[in-house]
Parts: C-alpha cells; structure tokens; sequence
C-alpha cells in the first residue's frame, strides 16, 4: 500500500483532532481543555488545507480557532478561582505537564512547514500566480455543503460542546434556603 505525503499528514492531522478532542472531554480544567480545543481545532483547519479547501481552512482558524475560542477563553478566566483550583494550576507549571500539548502543537507545526515549503514558492516563480483561480461565495458554500459537509458538521459540533461546557461552567447553581424549622 502506498500513501502519498498528503494522505499521511491528513491522516496525522486526523489523529491530532482526534486525540486532542478526547483531551478535551477528559479534562478536568476548563482553561486546559479550551487549549486543546484551539489545537483540535486547528488540527481540522490543517485536513480542510489538505482536502483542497484553503478558504475553509483559513475560516476554521480565523473564526473557530481564533474570535470564538478567545471568547471562550476569556469567560472562563472571569470564574471564581478557589484554592483547590489554584492549587491545580501549580502542577501544570510543571515541564511533564506541557510534554503532551506541545508534542501535538510541534506535529501539526512540522505539518504546515513540510506543506508550505513543497509548494510552488511565489516570489521565485511569478507565473504561478496567474494559474490561482477566484472562488467565489457560491462556490465556497456549495462545496462547504457539498463534500465537505462532514467536516463541517463536525467542527460545529465541536463548537457547539464548547458552548454548552461553557454554560454549564458559568451557570449558577440557585442557593439553598431554610425556613424556620431548617429544613428547605
């Protein structure tokens, strides 16, 4: 069986979305599995890149990986910070602790390196400039609805857990009264 480069980075960057999205759901800082999200998410932007679609490659990062996750970012860091979570936060100033995030953030980096140098380089072959095609919103949305619909689906689903995680961080628990007899 033979695989191309471009086969073997998308099933690489496959398995980063994959692998990073089980971090997610498996992490119990919220801080932490937002950071893997941003990873998983830029993990399919690099698959949608190597499906042929750029525009939806530059999209996922743009708007997934880069306005919405910030959000989410910064409205968790607005909870309340107990002890316990303080705490929590000291191991992951260890090295052993960032060993996972970067082995994966180094991967899909070797990944957008090893694409963009086996491309045509621009400045040294001007003619290749002229043979880039126009695409226009039509075209974009057909093909986003069109063979591209899974991973569509799937990155709204990833945004669509992050949204729900984020409410039910942020909702507040009602307070518990007592009557007179102390009992609620």
């Amino acid at each position: 069986m033979n695989i191309e480069s471009g086969q073997l980075l998308f099933y690489v960057s496959g398995s980063i979305a994959v692998l990073a999205s089980l971090f997610v759901v498996t992490n119990k800082n919220a801080v932490h599995a937002l950071l893997y999200l941003v990873v998983s998410l830029l993990a399919l932007a690099m698959c949608f890149y190597l499906l042929g679609a750029p525009f939806a490659a530059a999209l996922q990062i743009i708007v997934y990986a880069g306005a919405i996750m910030v959000l989410f970012v910064f409205a968790v860091m607005i909870f309340n910070i107990n002890q316990t979570d303080i705490d929590r936060e000291q191991q992951w100033l260890t090295w052993q602790s960032w060993v996972g995030p970067s082995l994966l953030a180094m991967i899909l980096l070797g990944e957008i390196v090893f694409v963009l140098l086996s491309q045509q380089n621009w400045a040294t072959n001007p003619s290749s400039v002229t043979q880039i095609e126009l695409v226009d919103a039509r075209a974009v949305g057909s093909l986003l609805f069109g063979p591209y619909l899974l991973a569509v689906e799937i990155a709204s689903f990833l945004l669509l857990a992050g949204l729900v995680g984020g409410y039910h961080l942020a909702k507040e628990l009602p307070k518990k009264t007592t009557t007179q007899g102390g009992s609620q």
